[in-house]
């Protein structure tokens, strides 16, 4: 992310002066802070804590007076501001710090421009503000990682691990039905996209891999510098499923029989029989890689025969 070029807007009134510290870290990964903006109503002594973090962190207070009772103005400076940088034309992303879904709107507005917008904010933040986002993240997992609290137990507002199982296995298919491998860090981006607020620090996770290899049906697998994500086979199933597709060409003898029957046959007796599994994207793959067996053309019929 060298080179990349970040606005840090912070919502005083919805954000505890705790988390500065984390922000701070989590939003270098991404490139570099050349504003970094605070906005409330500093006569208030609710935001005391924050004096001692602004000076510390060379972070600049922008003083927003509560004319109304109840009405949040600190949000409308925030905005004004953030569009008056968006035509500066001198960021290439914002990160928005607020549990407040007011800034809704304002994300969609930046993403429009073609900013890279990241969200951070605490568990309670609404899902609308959190979908904005090109990518959200939840505070908390943020302190708990650097002060080494507890990471063991899943974010109440966490995606289920079985959705996201689910979502893995359907990338992997897609990939294999193009006959592409399925690199870790796509995985990682693609569920970034699906989800914005996804992060394995909700799960009790520092690491991507590490959470994927808590799947069932996922593996890890690793050549060279390349980290891809695989279906992790039943090799006691596929046994099994190959004893069968060979019982099955023996008995229709030396003319072989056509692989559509064959396949049938194959789903009829396994009924949750699923060749993605097994890393094939075509039946007549999975033939090909049982020993003894080959497929071979009769005019415009293929047909699995069984060469000694």
């Amino acid at each position: 992310m060298d080179g990349q070029y970040y606005a840090l807007l912070i919502d005083a009134d919805n954000v505890s002066a705790r988390y500065i510290k984390p922000i701070l870290t989590e939003l270098s990964k991404y490139g570099n802070i050349t504003y970094k903006r605070i906005y409330g109503d500093w006569t208030n002594t609710q935001h005391s804590s924050w004096k001692d973090e602004l000076l510390k962190n060379s972070i600049m207070p922008i003083q927003q007076f509560s004319y109304t009772q109840g009405k949040n103005a600190t949000d409308s400076a925030m905005i004004i501001d953030a569009m008056d940088i968006l035509y500066a034309h001198d960021v290439d992303g914002f990160c928005i710090v607020s549990s407040d879904s007011d800034f809704t709107r304002l994300v969609s507005r930046l993403r429009e421009s073609g900013k890279t917008v990241i969200g951070m904010g605490e568990n309670k933040t609404p899902e609308p503000f959190r979908k904005a986002c090109d990518k959200f993240t939840i505070l908390e997992n943020l302190l708990n990682e650097q002060t080494l609290g507890d990471t063991s137990g899943e974010s109440q507002s966490a995606i289920s691990k079985e959705r996201i199982e689910d979502e893995v296995v359907q990338m992997i298919l897609e990939n294999q039905d193009d006959n592409r491998q399925t690199g870790l860090g796509e995985v990682g981006s693609r569920l970034v996209s699906l989800h914005p607020d996804f992060d394995v620090r909700s799960y009790g996770y520092n690491m991507l891999s590490k959470f994927l290899e808590e799947f069932r049906r996922i593996e890890l697998v690793k050549k060279g510098n390349f980290v891809s994500v695989a279906l992790k086979e039943d090799r006691g199933r596929k046994k099994d499923i190959d004893k069968y597709v060979i019982a099955v060409v023996k008995e229709a003898g030396k003319n072989g029989i056509e692989l559509s029957v064959l396949g049938n046959k194959v789903y009829e007796k396994y009924k949750d029989f699923k060749i993605g599994r097994y890393g094939y994207s075509q039946f007549n793959q999975y033939v090909k890689s049982i020993v003894h067996m080959k497929i071979e053309k009769d005019g415009t019929i293929l047909k699995a025969k069984y060469v000694e």
